[in-house]
C-alpha cells in the first residue's frame, strides 16, 4: 500500500537521521521483513505509515467525539463496551427506540455504517467511566 507521505518518511528513517531503534525492536522489524520478504526500511516505512494513519483517524474521532449529546456519548460508549440495544436502554432507563435513534445519530455523525465499525475505530479507547456508571 502506498500512502501520500512515504517520502517524508523515507527521509525521516534515513541513515543521516540516525534514529536507531531498540535492539528488541529491530529485531521484530527484521522478522517481520523476512516473513513478508521485503526490506526492513519498507517495513518500517510501511509501519509508521499505518501508525499516522491511524493517529490521524484517531484525532479525526476524538473531534466527533466531542460533538455528541452527551446522551449520544453514554449511548456510543456502552455500545463499544458491548452493551446491546436493550441493555443499553435498562441502563439508561430509555427506549430501545431511543437507543436506536442515538446510535443511528452516532453512526451518522461518525460516517460508519454499523456497530461493529463503530467499535472497531474506538477500539483501545477507555469507557470504563461508563461501565462503573
Amino acid at each position: 500500500m502506498m500512502f501520500p507521505w512515504r517520502r517524508l518518511l523515507h527521509q525521516l528513517v534515513s541513515p543521516r537521521l540516525a534514529i536507531r531503534p531498540d535492539p528488541v525492536l529491530l529485531h521484530r522489524l527484521r522478522q517481520m521483513a523476512t516473513l513478508e520478504r521485503r526490506s526492513v526500511e519498507d517495513v518500517t516505512l510501511d509501519l509508521l505509515a499505518r501508525a499516522l494513519e491511524h493517529k490521524l483517524e484517531s484525532d479525526v474521532y476524538y473531534k466527533i467525539w466531542r460533538h455528541l449529546s452527551p446522551r449520544e456519548q453514554e449511548v456510543c460508549a456502552l455500545a463499544c463496551l458491548n452493551y446491546t440495544n436493550p441493555q443499553i436502554a435498562a441502563r439508561l432507563s430509555i427506549s430501545e427506540d431511543t437507543v436506536k435513534t442515538h446510535m443511528r445519530n452516532v453512526l451518522t455523525k461518525f460516517g460508519l455504517p454499523r456497530k461493529a465499525d463503530l467499535r472497531l475505530a474506538l477500539e483501545g479507547w477507555d469507557f470504563s467511566e461508563w461501565e462503573a456508571a
